[in-house]
């Protein structure tokens, strides 16, 4: 996890203005490519220190391989202090197990809320929800995903880890399928925190692929894209 000040941002995406409304997430987001009405939903949660538009540079790599897809990021619940237009899920001034916890805990309703209120939107079944994080947000996809009690379509968490692990058998309602992804050379959340996301959640039943990118930071490479657009068409195509 990152320390209190560093900006979570998955390297060379482009930084652009957030929106500010924190009563209600809100967030930028893309048509279908397709120009049709969507089909699906990719629902994008950013870093600690991010925000919404930063991670929406992901879209333009996955736009062409997921045409009818609804792609929306939406900004954290709280400004981030010392991060300029950024936000976060939860504050990091404890940098604790149990402060982490407490931290998904408080946001996880935030997001349900969101996936629910643009789900109806669009008049999409969970099955055609998936969720994509980069590091805060990947806790955040980890911990609402299996939570929910309908299944998902899929989740990709790059550079994350589970934040509240000791809770995760007795809270799960719904396995969706999971791609992990992480750099073996990440500064910020351990790489080590993937295999052990990996062998708690196939040890509960989950379908769970990884894959190490070698000499990566925390950051998202061009083979992680690729997988993860991959990932993305497989389950949103399988869900119907």
């Amino acid at each position: 996890m990152s320390p209190p000040g560093a900006v979570d941002r998955p390297v060379g995406l482009p930084h652009l203005q957030p929106m500010t409304e924190l009563t209600r997430l809100t967030g930028p987001m893309a048509a279908p490519a397709s120009g049709r009405d969507p089909q699906s939903m990719v629902i994008l949660l950013h870093g600690y220190g991010s925000n919404g538009a930063d991670l929406m540079g992901l879209v333009p790599y996955w736009r062409a391989i997921l045409p009818d897809t609804v792609f929306m990021a939406p900004n954290a619940p709280d400004i981030c202090p010392g991060a300029p237009g950024g936000y976060q899920w939860w504050s990091l001034t404890d940098l604790g197990r149990e402060a982490r916890a407490a931290g998904v805990r408080q946001a996880a309703p935030r997001v349900n809320a969101f996936i629910d209120m643009h789900r109806a939107a669009y008049d999409l079944p969970n099955r055609k929800v998936a969720l994509v994080g980069f590091s805060q947000g990947t806790m955040m996809a980890l911990h609402v995903g299996p939570r929910r009690p309908e299944v998902l379509a899929g989740i990709v968490g790059y550079s994350g880890m589970l934040a509240d692990p000791d809770a995760l058998q007795s809270e799960i309602q719904t396995r969706p399928p999971l791609l992990l992804v992480h750099g073996d050379a990440d500064p910020m959340v351990p790489f080590a925190a993937m295999g052990q996301a990996q062998a708690e959640c196939q040890r509960l039943g989950f379908d769970v692929a990884t894959h190490a990118s070698p000499g990566l930071g925390h950051s998202i490479d061009e083979a992680g894209l690729r997988l993860g657009g991959e990932f993305l068409a497989r389950v949103l195509a399988g869900a119907g």
